[in-house]
């Protein structure tokens, strides 16, 4: 097949060892398949290369120390060593500036590298979230000034990364992988790839236009729905209903060709897709002469949670017959998503800044999250322990239940914790039963909509 050589002998090259590239080399070493990951970060190749894994993903740390420790994954700084494989896999980080123009420092730094040395035959292969248009506007022009000619010389292929954080690895081995071709050549080759290499099925689109559209059309219905879910939730905080039990009664009926599926409310969302993706497709929209009025609407939501909660937070205190003024405030979690150490726009650090504003004490658990992430996100360190983080606090703001605080004893809690405390769930989603075990210990409780 062009542009894919024989495969028991294939060799591929990750370029971008964030969280995304580093996944996929793992992927691929755990196959058998021989990888070289290259990163301008010196440090972080480092990391990899003496085994440790700065990313907190279930299995990822293994896979990568099993992948060095095999040979299958070698990581480096040099682009020379791309030139040596068959497959090219660009990973590199694509954020956007406030209006949601696209900062294309590293997609424009990998493509004028790859150029120097791309040659016949290679297929590549972009992984990194873009504006519709970047493949054919600015990447095939960037790889051809290599004086190879794109479709003719060498293949090129956009398929978008559609992961979440915590699943990543289970999601990148199930979930079909998008495929938009610059010829029908290298839509084949990158098809076979993906289906020999990890085994998923494929979905093959018509253009890389319509294959860059669909992740920023998944981030757009995500950040939307979870907005309907979040002025749900204020709706059923003044109308005293619980928002879980509408969500799941709305989502029993079967609508197209799935069901209903409103998301859940929280604290806010956060991350490093949710944030900045519709921003870019936003973007790109007006570009094109469309003026798409919900992202902004959608996003001014979100980005109001993080307030709404603490309102909420402060309206319960203030039943206590407390101000923020003389409160301590434990938050517990402070990653922007269940289960991830990952503070990257985490909407509990806008949380947090309002309180010590109002003048609470406030302290910090999550053993998800290191102590110096901590301190450059929210200027301060954490609570030695979670039973010292509870002490004497007048408020227990669980704004990301990790998979450890399901072990909390919150009878332990309630005798370290202040005479008259609040259990504020931010995205804990706690069951009735939970909630009535937490008043029956004498704490009252407040959920987002709830």
């Amino acid at each position: 097949m062009r542009f894919l050589p024989d495969w028991e002998s294939i060799t591929v090259s990750v370029i971008g060892l964030g969280y995304v590239g580093s996944c996929v080399a793992a992927a691929l070493t755990d196959q058998g398949i021989r990888v070289v990951g290259v990163d301008n970060d010196a440090s972080l190749v480092a990391e990899l290369t003496a085994g440790h894994c700065r990313f907190r993903e279930p299995g990822l740390p293994d896979l990568l120390a099993r992948g060095i420790t095999s040979s299958r994954l070698s990581v480096t700084t040099d682009y020379d060593a791309v030139s040596s494989t068959d497959i090219v896999i660009v990973a590199v980080g694509t954020p956007v500036r406030p209006d949601g123009a696209l900062v294309d420092t590293q997609l424009r730094g990998a493509c004028e590298e790859l150029a120097r040395g791309i040659r016949p035959g290679q297929l590549v292969i972009f992984k990194s979230t873009v504006p519709v248009g970047t493949t054919r506007g600015l990447v095939a022009p960037l790889l051809e000034s290599s004086g190879l000619s794109c479709g003719a010389d060498f293949g090129l292929a956009f398929c978008p990364e559609r992961l979440s954080e915590g699943v990543a690895l289970s999601e990148l081995r199930r979930f079909p992988i998008v495929i938009g071709g610059w010829c029908q050549d290298s839509v084949d080759a990158a098809a076979v790839f993906w289906q020999k290499s990890i085994g998923v099925d494929v979905v093959p689109c018509g253009s890389v236009e319509a294959a860059e559209l669909v992740k920023l059309t998944n981030n757009w219905w995500v950040d939307h729905n979870i907005a309907l879910a979040n002025e749900l939730a204020q709706v059923c905080a003044r109308s005293g209903v619980d928002v879980l039990e509408v969500i799941s009664a709305a989502n029993s009926i079967p609508k197209g060709e799935g069901s209903v599926n409103v998301l859940l409310p929280s604290v806010g969302v956060g991350g490093s897709c949710l944030t900045k993706d519709p921003w870019m497709l936003w973007r790109s929209a007006r570009e094109l002469g469309v003026e798409l009025r919900t992202i902004p609407v959608a996003r001014t939501v979100n980005d109001s949670m993080p307030g709404f909660t603490v309102r909420l937070i402060v309206e319960e205190l203030a039943k206590l017959g407390r101000s923020p003024e003389t409160a301590t405030i434990a938050v517990l979690g402070l990653a922007f998503k269940n289960d991830t150490g990952d503070l990257r726009a985490t909407p509990v650090a806008p949380v947090v800044a309002a309180l010590r504003q109002a003048g609470a004490q406030v302290r910090l658990y999550d053993p998800l999250v290191t102590a110096g992430e901590t301190e450059k996100t929210f200027g301060s360190g954490q609570a030695e322990s979670l039973r010292e983080a509870v002490r004497d606090a007048d408020c227990v703001a669980v704004l990301a239940r990790h998979k450890q605080f399901d072990a909390v004893d919150f009878a332990e809690v309630r005798r370290a914790a202040a005479p008259s405390c609040v259990v504020v769930d931010g995205r804990a989603y706690y069951s009735r039963d939970m909630i009535d075990r937490l008043r029956e210990l004498g704490f009252s409780y407040r959920g987002i909509g709830r």
